[in-house]
C-alpha cells in the first residue's frame, strides 16, 4: 500500500496508482478496510465509483463491491458525485465528486 504525500482528482490519483505499477485500493474485506482507517487520517481516495451507470458502483477491478461501508444517507448523488472516499475516523465511505481534491491509497498486487 501507498499513501499518497499529495491529493488530486481521482482520476489523477489513479493515474499516479497506475504509473507506479499499482491501482486505487479495492477493499475485500473488514480487516483490509480496519486497516486503511489506520494508515492515515486524511480523507482518501479508494477504487470505487459508479462513472459508467449511476448507481452501479464497481471496483476498479471491475468487480462490484461485496462489502459497504457507506456512512449514514450515503451514498447521495449530490451534485454528480460518483467517486468514493473514507474518511478514516469515522471508517466509513462517502461518494464525492471526482474532481475534488483528495488523498489517495494505492494497492499494488503481488
Amino acid at each position: 500500500y501507498l499513501v499518497s504525500n499529495s491529493s488530486a482528482s481521482w482520476d489523477a490519483a489513479r493515474k499516479d496508482c497506475r504509473d507506479r505499477g499499482a491501482d486505487l485500493v479495492v477493499i475485500n474485506s473488514p480487516e483490509e478496510q480496519n486497516f486503511l482507517s489506520m494508515v492515515t487520517t486524511e480523507v482518501v481516495w479508494i477504487g470505487l465509483n459508479d462513472k459508467e451507470q449511476e448507481g452501479t458502483w464497481k471496483w476498479v477491478d471491475g468487480t462490484p463491491p461485496t462489502l459497504m461501508y457507506w456512512a449514514k444517507d450515503q451514498p447521495n448523488n449530490g451534485g454528480e458525485e460518483d467517486c468514493v472516499s473514507v474518511r478514516s475516523e469515522e471508517n466509513t465511505w462517502f461518494d464525492r465528486s471526482c474532481s475534488s481534491s483528495r488523498h489517495w491509497i494505492c494497492e499494488k498486487l503481488p
